[in-house]
């Protein structure tokens, strides 16, 4: 398919052009489940890099239709053009010649890592960040844990079961604060393996869609 199709974001959000601005999001919470690569613990290099163009392409058209204000110019856009396509190279190609008329404020918010260049194409995990926090918040308590465990054991040391207790717990609120300070969700969630992200999109699914897809 040519690369100068015009990207249809409503088709590959599978909406209507009037949906409104929640069904937007609900839309995209079902479709970027349904793509992200990380489902597809055993794919093919191919596989994997199919299903990430089309994760891409599904966090561009949220980042688009989510803003009023950058869903407005979109539609002004879309009001003009025959040639719409659902094909995720569609969407890269928009970035690379219509989103500088995305500049304006907000352009930076859809990157977790820190405000994007004008214009750029979003960090589709940054988009998927606020969906994966719950889950990877409440798997991940490592230096909690570890915290817990260390805490405990000095506190032992110290002052028997009195002080066990009590270094436990002065040492996993030390391991919370670890594992909070300075870590994006989208950070942790690339630091997980395979299987654990797979496991935590299955967790994502079951709770939006009713089913592990």
């Amino acid at each position: 398919m040519s690369s100068s199709t015009f990207p249809d974001y409503y088709k590959i959000l599978n909406l209507p052009n009037r949906a409104t601005q929640d069904e937007v999001k609900q839309a995209y919470r079902k479709e970027s489940l349904k793509t992200h690569p990380d489902r597809l613990v055993n794919a093919t290099p191919a596989e994997k890099r199919a299903a990430t163009e089309k994760f891409q392409a599904v966090a561009d058209a949220y980042y688009v239709l989510s803003d009023p204000k950058r869903r407005r110019e979109y539609d002004a856009l879309y009001g003009t053009r025959r040639d719409r396509s659902d094909d995720p190279t569609s969407s890269s190609n928009f970035f690379s010649q219509f989103a500088g008329m995305f500049a304006g404020a907000g352009a930076g918010a859809a990157n977790a890592n820190g405000p994007a260049a004008p214009g750029a194409q979003p960090d589709a995990e940054g988009v998927f960040a606020d969906l994966l926090r719950p889950e990877v918040n409440r798997v991940l308590p490592w230096w909690s844990w570890v915290g817990t465990v260390s805490g405990a054991g000095i506190g032992f040391i110290v002052a028997n079961l009195p002080g066990a207790v009590a270094g436990a717990v002065a040492g996993n609120r030390l391991g919370a604060i670890r594992d909070a300070k300075g870590k994006s969700v989208a950070a942790v969630f690339s630091t997980l393996g395979g299987q654990q992200k797979a496991d935590i999109l299955r967790m994502l699914a079951m709770k939006v869609l009713g089913s592990a897809l």
